[in-house]
């Protein structure tokens, strides 16, 4: 159902585990300028590499592949027609330079001029799912209307049923369309707003409105800002928990100089590449479950290039002031998103990988 972008403890143990007999410090400077792309600048990285005599794979290609991933098809609809019309929901007080941000990275999924490695590359992967007819994932994807609750109409502790009187609300306030075809909803709460299980169990999570509540159903993904409540948790690896500080790399700089922010569009890509592919959860997972499914995006968490699994993330780039990122995007932006689950290959891919 939902995809809890989350790193467990045993996770962390296992990363810090292999920092500690690895000895692989990570020296990163410190600046929160965002500059220009300038391709002689940009090293290749890989921050959290493994010892040499650790063998993840005998094929680098096939970053998280498994011959016991059996992701299927359960005959939903994906979201296929053109454009995916999204409308956001700011719920709380979000700076303009944040909004900017997050726009600027959804608004990158359509954009085609981006260099290479791209978010629009990126997003061909989830393009790659298609419904029962073979009608496609769409590849363009648009903010069609954009509604601000700053005075959290609803409190500012919310649930995973509370979430669906936010969307009414805004949706009767803003006048959204009923925008059944190739609508949803992203919600997206104030690093000062809580929710159920957030930091705990999930980061960002989906599903579809209830008709006894909004009026009819339509799939939305909700993500939290987690700087202030639990960036070692949903902002990772941009922030790491106490018990990583010893011997081993320090957390990396996040693209945009914004911990919160930019782990949260990570979280955001997740989401809505779990939402295009299993709108109603009826269509793409892993699992025989669907009150909790594996999608494409937890078949690849804790991924971001090759040469990652086991709880590393992979080979990144890395800029002169050092920010790490794997995309670029609209307006010169740099993002740091992790991979997605691609059919073809069973196996998580990007469009940084240099195998």
């Amino acid at each position: 159902m939902s995809s809890p972008a989350i790193i467990t403890t045993s996770f962390f143990f296992f990363v810090f585990f292999f920092f500690y007999i690895s000895s692989l410090p990570l020296i990163l400077t410190q600046t929160t300028v965002l500059q220009p792309l300038n391709v002689a600048e940009i090293e290749r990285v890989n921050p959290k590499l493994p010892p040499r005599s650790f063998t993840l794979t005998t094929s680098k290609k096939f970053e998280g592949s498994s011959d016991l991933i059996h992701l299927r098809y359960h005959m939903g609809p994906v979201l296929s027609s053109s454009p995916i019309n999204i409308y956001v929901i700011w719920y709380g007080r979000w700076s303009k330079p944040h909004k900017s941000l997050i726009r600027d990275f959804l608004n990158s999924i359509s954009d085609a001029k981006a260099p290479s490695p791209s978010v629009s590359e990126w997003w061909r992967t989830a393009s790659l799912y298609t419904d029962q007819t073979g009608a496609n994932v769409s590849r363009s994807v648009l903010i069609a209307g954009e509604y601000s609750d700053a005075k959290y109409s609803h409190g500012q502790h919310l649930t995973r049923l509370s979430i669906q009187e936010v969307i009414a609300s805004a949706a009767r306030s803003a006048s959204f369309p009923v925008d059944h075809k190739n609508g949803m909803y992203l919600v997206l709460t104030s690093h000062d707003v809580t929710m159920q299980d957030f930091c705990r169990a999930v980061c960002g999570f989906h599903y579809f409105t209830f008709p006894s509540m909004v009026g009819y159903t339509m799939p939305y993904a909700w993500v939290g800002q987690s700087g202030k409540q639990c960036p070692e948790v949903c902002a990772y690896p941009f922030a790491l928990p106490g018990y990583m500080g010893h011997g081993g790399p320090g957390e990396l700089r996040p693209p945009n100089g914004e911990t919160g922010v930019d782990g949260m569009v990570s979280v955001i890509g997740h989401e809505l590449a779990e939402v295009v592919s299993n709108p109603l959860i009826n269509a793409w997972y892993a699992g025989e479950d669907p009150t909790a499914p594996t999608e494409i995006g937890d078949l690849c968490e804790g991924l971001y290039g090759s040469g990652g699994g086991g709880g590393y993330i992979g080979q990144v780039m890395r800029d002169r002031e050092g920010k790490t990122f794997n995309m670029n995007g609209k307006g010169g932006r740099k993002f740091l998103v992790q991979w997605i689950w691609n059919p073809n290959l069973k196996a998580c891919s990007g469009p940084n990988s240099v195998d």
